[in-house]
């Protein structure tokens, strides 16, 4: 199981927030390159990237701090927020991205998930945010009636490589993951899912992996916090 380190990027900074809340943000560290460095220096393999700003937006907005840390660490990286259209997609890909997560467009405009899967394959991933098994977008700020199984499913067929799963009610809150919700996702559908939200010690990490469908997971404020060591995290999970 892959543990990606997570930078949240709003402001140009790298913060955590609480539920999804921008409001809610505590900055970490106000060089988000910096920050990846460190991560990569414990050992990380890959980095997980989320532009806040420009998931309110609707387009990129912290391109300069993502494109620094693209510039500045050897690991892959994946990026979500704001992502809509194919011109920025490609953009992104030139510039070095490993993949592209697409949120509120799987949603609104699927055609333009399998579009990517098409041009781009193995790059593009599929976020799906839920709150009690449905599924919200445009940063998280409104509600639909999608259940994110069935979302899931609908691109079993599509070629993207990942399914990134956050349980909004747990991200940033430190009470550990939803891993029955994700466990179930995983076991639903064909493409390797990744479990993001209250990742909060080692203890959550172990159980993930031990369900032996989860194929990653997303880790930020426990990281920043201490919680979790990721240099001993990332033994323990290969060991």
């Amino acid at each position: 199981m892959i543990l990606y380190p997570a930078i949240d990027l709003k402001d140009g900074n790298a913060v955590r927030l609480v539920h999804g809340e921008m409001g809610s943000a505590t900055v970490f560290n106000d060089d988000p390159a910096a920050q990846a460095r460190a991560f990569v220096e414990a050992g990380c393999e890959w980095l997980h990237l989320v532009d806040l700003n420009g998931a309110f937006a609707g387009e990129p907005v912290n391109a300069a701090p993502v494109e620094a840390i693209l510039a500045a660490c050897p690991v892959p990286a994946q990026l979500g927020g704001g992502i809509r259209d194919m011109a920025t997609i490609e953009r992104w890909i030139d510039k070095g991205l490993a993949r592209v997560i697409l949120g509120t467009v799987a949603v609104e405009n699927p055609a333009l998930v399998r579009e990517a899967a098409r041009a781009f394959p193995g790059h593009m991933a599929v976020g799906i945010d839920a709150r009690a098994g449905k599924v919200a977008t445009k940063g998280w700020a409104e509600e639909t009636n999608v259940d994110a199984t069935d979302l899931a499913k609908s691109f079993e067929d599509a070629g993207v490589s990942a399914i990134i799963y956050t349980d909004i009610l747990r991200d940033g809150a430190m009470k550990g993951p939803n891993i029955e919700a994700t466990e179930a996702l995983a076991r639903a559908v064909s493409i390797p899912v990744t479990a993001s939200g209250g990742v909060s010690s080692l203890a959550d990490l172990i159980a993930l992996r031990d369900t032996g469908v989860i194929s990653g997971a997303i880790s930020g404020r426990a990281l920043y916090d201490g919680a979790i060591d990721l240099a001993a995290a990332l033994k323990a999970l290969k060991g």
